[in-house]
């Protein structure tokens, strides 16, 4: 069986920066233990599958060690395919997820999605959470991921967390962020419990990070920035329940598996 492959920077001006990709267009699904094993063997943060079904597209994410309930990078890669692959016509695809029913769409160069916004919720930190960090944050909150809040953009840069400490943690992945230098704000991501150390550009993370910044400074659209070793820009803005996140994404390679 071949199956096609492209591999997407998202969130990126050129190849190397922002988070790479994997999206395999399906005729149908296969075994969901197959899905896992091509997400393990490419070995990126996520892999994504669509089938087409009723005018849309079935969208699903996996990390190299589980299926996941949303992930924006992996779905602007796949809106990118659809569009400069496969010559999507329309403005915008409506993928329908484990989150329900997503969008994206074309905006110029950019790529907007229609996400979620989460409802932050304020929590007790766990013990293994604050010491897998040399500083003190201001403040934790949480909804899937933990947000830990940092006084600089400067210390979280500099953050060297112990990932055996996170990967006892009971959510999803850590999200540390601070107010930006030059964009409104920064953020690092990690999930070692995924098999993610630290995810170079994370869309979904922002369906915290945006309400929390929205607030913070006062202001619906954002500018900003994963400050990961590679990278990404990420144009945000606030729509009461609703956060959309856009970006670029540029092709690294196109072939087939073969299982």
């Amino acid at each position: 069986m071949k199956i096609p492959i492209y591999q997407i920077d998202a969130f990126a001006d050129e190849v190397f920066e922002g988070n790479p990709a994997a999206v395999c267009p399906l005729e149908r699904w296969l075994d969901d233990d197959i899905l896992q094993s091509i997400a393990l063997e490419n070995n990126l943060s996520e892999t994504a599958f669509i089938v087409k079904e009723n005018g849309g597209f079935h969208l699903r994410w996996f990390t190299p060690g589980a299926e996941v309930n949303l992930c924006g990078h992996a779905t602007l890669a796949t809106a990118f395919v659809l569009f400069y692959y496969f010559k999507y016509s329309q403005k915008a695809i409506q993928f329908n997820t484990r989150s329900g029913k997503l969008t994206v769409c074309r905006e110029g160069e950019l790529l907007s999605m229609n996400f979620p916004a989460y409802q932050l919720k304020p929590c007790v930190p766990p013990d293994d959470l604050l010491d897998a960090f040399s500083k003190k944050p201001d403040k934790v909150l949480q909804t899937d991921d933990y947000l830990v809040i940092f006084p600089s953009e400067k210390i979280v840069q500099n953050l060297s967390p112990s990932m055996d400490k996170l990967e006892k943690l009971d959510l999803r992945g850590v999200i540390v962020t601070a107010q930006g230098d030059e964009v409104d704000f920064v953020s690092r991501f990690f999930a070692p419990g995924l098999g993610i150390s630290e995810d170079p550009v994370t869309g979904s993370s922002h369906c915290s990070l945006v309400p929390y910044w929205a607030r913070e400074l006062n202001k619906k659209e954002l500018l900003a920035r994963q400050i990961s070793s590679r990278g990404g820009k990420l144009h945000c803005r606030l729509e009461e329940n609703r956060v959309v996140i856009a970006g670029k994404a540029v092709p690294y390679l196109e072939g087939y598996i073969q299982i």
